[in-house]
């Protein structure tokens, strides 16, 4: 239904008692819409629109309730003074021809009932007099403005923690099952995909049944299980016990059931899976192999990559455990670059890779990649043939995360994860969106792409400065690295104090941390359904806490 404004009503009036046929000229407007609300917080959309006259700039301001904050914003500069705010356009979306319209968002917190209160538009009612603007639909302008110089740090792609390392600190006990979604629901639409990794059974306690106990396998459309080693230019398991010869007893089994030393019963996270897909018909489980750790094994696996591929379906399709994989994952830290150790394969070794992946596979199987998020011009995408390889997989997932840390060890503070730039950026061009552009620039599809969030942070101590681009002494203290800790740690040791470039950052005794939290995550999500991607992943589950809160963020900010 149309709505009429003040003015037409007074034209309209006016036409009718006979005193002209001239029309009132159609006011610009602002209208404001709450677009997901999860208790704790909400996510709103602002629709500006030119009128009967061209805006050269647009200014919209209004009032949130007592205790109402906005976190983050995106596609619009803002200032604040109490609870009055203040949204101006940026450089390509601030000047709107007649008619035209365009759109920002915003995070706060808390949710429930969110209104704009006293909203003006150019310093006029934002909608002819109606102070709280009625609802528009969501952003849907998805327009960045990049630097293009190159920068001189190279990020890291994941913590670097090994399979291998078996760290404490972690609860013994079992979260209470609280699933939030009935268990036999499948989320709809876009790929919520999160990382499982073998060693986080040991010193972290988490288990297939924390995926059942916390909500979130009902949630998930795909785990990835980290990770398979790759040597000798070979696919092969990293941790046997861990994999398939743990025995679980029924307190801890994620169906109740108690494994047993039958002739051909599969246990450990292998018969765990099973159970698990068994109670959650649609997931989809891959095989991840390399990561961090184990990527140095790529080089002698790209020399033949028929024999690689053929070593691969091998352990995947194990007879043993066929059943429980879906596909095949390679994390490459990475091709014809610098990670861990340094590979001068060639740009086409990761094309040809994959490709003797698909072929060894076949259609129906999952072939997926998990792929640099650097997105410089010389950087590791360009020192790939992406572009060629994408035929080959059904989704890559740019690992949008590790582009600061305290490797730098003094600084100065940046956050882990931005999606956007920001003025003071240490390395310009080193954030997620410069990443996707990127690729999607090369002709990847956006439905072959999925953004990627860190369920961790990154920080540093001995830092004086609240605000991001502070000088530091060394990492922060974190329960199994330093300058590195788990969400669910981080959310109350050092909560959030701000947001920069879509992330947010936390400064409390001397420390400075940056990490995602469940409205810088409905953020990206929303980022993520204006640039189409296919949805997201993350890193990694056992940073989450024990209901799921930025698995529920995620799912909800996609569906």
């Amino acid at each position: 239904m149309r709505r009429l404004t003040l003015g037409s009503l007074v034209a309209a009036a006016a036409l009718l008692a006979g005193y002209g046929t001239a029309t009132a000229a159609t006011p610009a407007t602002a209208t404001f819409a709450v677009t997901s609300d999860w208790g704790s917080g909400f996510q709103a959309g602002v629709t500006v629109k030119a009128g009967s006259s061209a805006l050269s700039g647009w200014k919209v301001e209004f009032d949130l309730p007592s205790g109402t904050t906005v976190s983050s914003v995106w596609d619009a500069e803002m200032t604040r003074s109490g609870n009055h705010y203040t949204f101006t356009g940026k450089s390509w979306n601030s000047a709107l021809a007649a008619g035209a319209s365009t759109s920002f968002g915003l995070v706060g917190a808390p949710g429930g009932t969110v209104k704009a209160l006293n909203c003006k538009l150019n310093g006029n009612p934002c909608a002819g007099g109606d102070a709280t603007p009625s609802p528009s639909p969501s952003p849907t302008a998805t327009s960045t403005s990049r630097p293009t110089s190159r920068p001189t740090a190279t990020p890291t792609a994941r913590p670097t923690a090994t399979p291998t390392a078996t760290p404490t600190g972690k609860p013994t006990s079992s979260p209470t099952p609280t699933p939030t979604v009935t268990p036999t629901s499948n989320p709809g639409g876009k790929k919520v995909v999160g990382y499982f990794t073998n060693w986080g059974i040991y010193g972290r306690n988490y288990h297939v049944k924390n995926l059942h106990t916390s909500g979130s396998a009902a949630k998930l459309t795909h785990i990835l299980y980290a990770f398979g080693n790759v040597t000798g230019g070979k696919c092969v398991l990293s941790d046997t016990y861990a994999d398939y010869d743990k025995a679980y007893s029924a307190a801890d089994s994620v169906d109740g059931k108690a494994d047993t030393w039958d002739d051909g019963a599969l246990r450990g996270n292998f018969g765990q899976l099973r159970r698990l897909k068994a109670m959650y018909p649609h997931l989809k489980v891959i095989f991840s192999f390399g990561g961090w750790t184990y990527s140095g094994g790529f080089t002698e696996a790209a020399k033949n990559p028929a024999a690689f591929a053929k070593s691969c379906h091998a352990v995947v399709e194990d007879k043993r455990w066929a059943d429980v994989f879906d596909g095949i994952d390679i994390d490459w830290e990475y091709p014809n670059a610098c990670g861990l150790t340094c590979d001068t394969s060639g740009r086409a070794a990761f094309r040809n890779l994959m490709a003797a992946l698909r072929a060894e596979f076949g259609d129906k199987a999952l072939v997926t990649a998990a792929i640099t998020a650097d997105g410089t011009d010389g950087g590791k995408i360009d020192a790939a043939d992406y572009a060629g390889a994408a035929q080959y997989v059904d989704f890559y997932m740019p690992m949008t995360y590790d582009y600061f840390g305290a490797w730098a060890k003094e600084g100065p503070t940046a956050p882990n994860a931005p999606l956007h730039s920001y003025d003071g950026i240490p390395t310009p061009g080193f954030y997620g969106d410069k990443a996707i552009q990127k690729l999607k620039g090369l002709g990847i599809p956006s439905g072959k792409l999925l953004l990627g969030i860190g369920f961790y942070g990154r920080g540093w101590t001995g830092v004086t400065q609240a605000a991001p681009g502070g000088k530091a002494t060394g990492p922060a203290p974190g329960t199994y690295e330093a300058g590195i800790e788990d969400y669910k740690v981080l959310k109350t040791k050092c909560p959030a104090t701000g947001t920069v470039g879509g992330t947010a950052y936390a400064f409390c005794g001397g420390q400075w941390w940056s990490y995602d939290t469940p409205g810088t995550v409905a953020g990206k999500m929303s980022y993520a359904l204006k640039q189409g991607l296919a949805g997201a992943f993350f890193w990694e589950t056992s940073g989450d806490t024990a209901n799921g809160e930025l698995i529920t963020a995620i799912h909800k900010g996609l569906n």
